[in-house]
């Protein structure tokens, strides 16, 4: 009789560890990754970007909090956060205390669709479906019905108070020891509120340096800003693809994106024309897949340095 159960009790154990790996250790085991991105003009000084995403607060998390403070003490030049900051309606107060040092410093800012509703429970395996069929959020799905509104103006007040640009379909201007550097921002495309029509024609003669920023890296919105010649674009919403293969990759990445640019520094061409591409893989989760495997919680300091 024991032989039967062997296997099987076998598995679910080995699947019980992973899920304890996953939740228990992984989620929370928090990073700072490092990148270098030649994308200014050459004898303009290097510059220092950090890139927090997907934070996706939920009441109590005070690891995560803890962390996010001490990013300050990298000084960076500018802040740009990328949207989904919230992952329970009563998250402002949380999220507003973690990057509370961090808006001390110049930033920017766009919003995800979890700043704007409340997270729903849904089957993992539907991610794998609608990545198979070409549907991914409200792009070829119906509209979502009876959605939780997060108080997203509490959070949009308070960086707009702390003098970070909102960045929501339009542009915006920091100024850096006597550097312009333009911004030009989109909201989410995940949830069909992108108007790059609100912002197209590239950057600006008067700028010194032209980036775009967008929550969630849709082929069409990184079309549009590599087709107008932005060097760099910084994104999120992937998670890295949250569950992870060890030495495979990524299944999903929840949009159009191929799973070969789920996190990281890559490039992206179009009409002729490359941009580096940043995908920020967050430092959070959904409340309801509070798991993480293959693909640790990360917050990214980019150096900006000269081209070649």
């Amino acid at each position: 009789m024991r032989a039967r159960y062997k296997v099987p009790l076998g598995i679910a154990a080995a699947g019980a560890a992973g899920l304890l790996y996953a939740a228990g250790f992984e989620a929370r085991s928090f990073r700072l990754r490092r990148v270098t991105v030649p994308v200014l003009p050459p004898g303009m000084r290097p510059l220092r970007v950090l890139q927090v995403s997907d934070i996706h607060m939920v009441g109590g998390q005070r690891k995560k909090q803890r962390w996010l403070r001490s990013l300050a003490g990298l000084r960076p030049d500018f802040v740009i956060n990328t949207g989904d900051n919230l992952s329970d309606p009563e998250g402002v107060p949380e999220v507003l205390d973690a990057l509370g040092p961090l808006m001390e410093f110049p930033g920017a800012y766009v919003f995800g669709s979890n700043d704007y509703y409340g997270p729903k429970l849904r089957n993992p395996a539907r991610y794998l479906m609608e990545k198979a069929q070409g549907r991914h959020g409200l792009n070829g799905n119906p509209p979502a019905v009876g959605a939780v509104h997060n108080p997203w103006e509490d959070l949009r007040d308070a960086f707009d108070a702390a003098g970070w640009l909102n960045l929501t379909n339009t542009r915006g201007t920091l100024k850096i020891e006597g550097l312009s550097l333009e911004l030009t921002g989109l909201d989410d495309p995940h949830i069909k509120r992108d108007r790059y029509d609100q912002v197209a024609g590239g950057p600006s003669d008067t700028a010194d340096f032209s980036m775009g920023v967008v929550h969630a890296p849709y082929l069409r919105s990184l079309d549009a800003f590599t087709a107008d010649g932005y060097p760099l674009i910084l994104a999120g919403h992937t998670h890295g693809g949250q569950l992870c293969i060890p030495f495979y990759g990524a299944l999903v990445t929840n949009c159009d994106l191929d799973t070969d640019r789920v996190k990281g520094l890559s490039t992206h061409s179009a009409q002729g024309r490359t941009s580096y591409l940043h995908v920020s893989a967050g430092c959070g989760t959904n409340r309801y897949t509070p798991v993480r495997f293959a693909c640790p919680p990360e917050a990214t300091l980019l150096t900006l340095a000269g081209r070649e």
